[in-house]
């Protein structure tokens, strides 16, 4: 069963023609950059955490544990006014949101490339058909007009089902990367208030 399964995909791929080679490649580059930011972003526990644990973190910021409690002590430690705190959790967005941002975009712009060379193969098999149209052998001809109308079918599709997959991950990784700066921004605020409290005390 699963040998049969690799010669039918052997078999189509070849049927694809020269442009399933950098439709593999292309592949190959969409889900490392896809899934490295898919399971980095979720790597980010504390997006999950408790809010009312890492409230405490921030009014006892020696308490805090994991990736949550090393921004905790980094925005808390030594700080003299509140304009210091803010910029402490300006540092920290300025390190994470533009990175995942930008490598979002990049995966972003690799997916769209996929249908797009699809597409391409689409224009290469219909000049194929077109050519063995235009042959007067009966054989031949059939057999050229089949493989380009292969070809033109094979491509579009295999384009297709490497982009959509990696939109609906593009779509969930986003809603991280979001869920992130949300986050960063609800504990800037409660550092914010824990820091005017102990200035009142």
């Amino acid at each position: 069963m699963f040998n049969l399964l690799i010669e039918e995909t052997v078999r189509i791929w070849i049927a694809g023609g020269w442009l399933m080679i950098p439709l593999t490649i292309l592949s190959g580059i969409i889900y490392k950059s896809v899934f490295s930011l898919f399971f980095e972003l979720r790597r980010q526990r504390f997006l999950s955490a408790d809010q009312n644990r890492w409230a405490h973190w921030i009014d006892v910021p020696e308490e805090a544990e994991g990736d949550l409690g090393a921004i905790i002590r980094h925005t808390s430690e030594d700080i003299e006014s509140e304009a210091d705190l803010r910029r402490r959790f300006a540092e920290v967005r300025t390190t994470l949101i533009p990175d995942y941002t930008t490598r979002i975009r990049t995966a972003t712009i690799l997916v769209s490339a996929a249908p797009l060379t699809g597409l391409l193969g689409t224009v290469t098999g219909m000049l194929s058909t077109f050519a063995g149209l235009s042959i007067s052998t009966a054989g031949n001809s059939i057999d050229l007009v089949a493989g380009g109308i292969s070809e033109a079918l094979i491509t579009t599709q295999t384009g297709l089902v490497m982009a959509i997959p990696a939109y609906v991950l593009l779509s969930r990784i986003t809603r991280y990367r979001d869920d992130l700066e949300l986050f960063l921004v609800k504990a800037e605020n409660l550092a914010v208030q824990a820091y005017s409290r102990r200035k009142a005390a």
